[in-house]
């Protein structure tokens, strides 16, 4: 699916990660790891050993797979929203500690789970503004916030926050979830409107030349990728249901981006973890 788009872009089949290349740099995108969830459902009386090491062996595995220059986590890296649980602060220093040792450039894009994060990290693990980072044509935020307006002059924005995934009923009622990969359409010009008006920039006739003027970016936005949760733990929002038709799919989804009006949801198209395409999402919910 992301293949076709640009070389740059790789999907690391099966693992919900993915590699951006460039000359020598290559750059793991790891999204949603939400480390500590199991503290939430011990304070509900359910009982899960930690899964940090789990998690952290996928990890390795990747980037022995991968051989990545640098990581970046696009938020939501712990699951307690603004504190820090006792089980994050066990699990996560040594979580970032290991990685270290294997590569050497670490960033994390916060994302809203990630209040009070900066005290688990090493030193060495740096905090990019919530808003994203701009990396060649490519935009990289969480999701759960307005990307920057300079991500508006990326032809590709990759987001997370979603945890996008596929459901289908048979006839007898059973009910079966997978990750997904999304691609759809992005239009440029109603995001790039609704990006500045919350920035509160009154947007004039010629968006175009205010973009330019005011942060100098041309607006190039034109598609956006929802990463799946690397957290294999956790649900997330099926995409295909049917209360996400026509009417109701912009309302119906997580982040300002989805919300906007600017993203095509209807059409967009859908991927498992292995590569497999199965197609967009309006044709899915008839499976749902």
């Amino acid at each position: 699916m992301v293949r076709s788009v640009t070389r740059k872009l790789l999907p690391v089949r099966p693992f919900p990660a993915l590699l951006l290349q460039k000359q020598s740099k290559r750059i793991l995108v790891i999204a949603d790891l939400h480390l500590g969830w199991e503290v939430t459902l011990a304070e509900r009386g359910i009982h899960v050993p930690s899964q940090t090491q789990k998690i952290l062996d996928k990890m390795i595995r990747l980037i022995e797979s991968c051989k990545p220059t640098n990581l970046i986590f696009l938020g939501d890296v712990k699951h307690s929203v603004t504190g820090i649980r006792m089980g994050e602060w066990r699990d996560i220093p040594d979580f970032f500690e290991t990685l270290g040792k294997m590569v050497p450039d670490i960033q994390i894009v916060p994302g809203n789970h990630d209040g009070n994060l900066d005290p688990l990290l090493p030193e060495f693990v740096k905090i990019l503004p919530s808003t994203g980072i701009v990396l060649w044509d490519i935009g990289l935020f969480h999701g759960h916030a307005w990307p920057a307006p300079e991500l508006l002059g990326c032809r590709h924005l990759i987001t997370g926050h979603v945890h996008p995934m596929v459901v289908f009923r048979d006839p007898a009622g059973f009910r079966i979830t997978r990750p997904v990969w999304v691609k759809t359409e992005c239009d440029g010009t109603k995001l790039a409107k609704s990006v500045l008006k919350h920035a509160k920039v009154k947007v004039e006739e010629n968006l175009a030349a205010l973009l330019q003027k005011l942060f100098n970016v041309k607006l190039k936005c034109s598609q956006l990728f929802i990463m799946p949760s690397f957290n294999d733990f956790l649900g997330g929002q099926p995409v295909n249901r049917k209360s996400l038709g026509k009417n109701r799919r912009s309302r119906a989804f997580i982040g300002p981006v989805l919300r906007s009006g600017s993203v095509d949801i209807d059409n967009a198209e859908i991927c498992l973890l292995d590569g497999t395409f199965l197609g967009k999402i309006s044709q899915l919910r008839a499976f749902s």
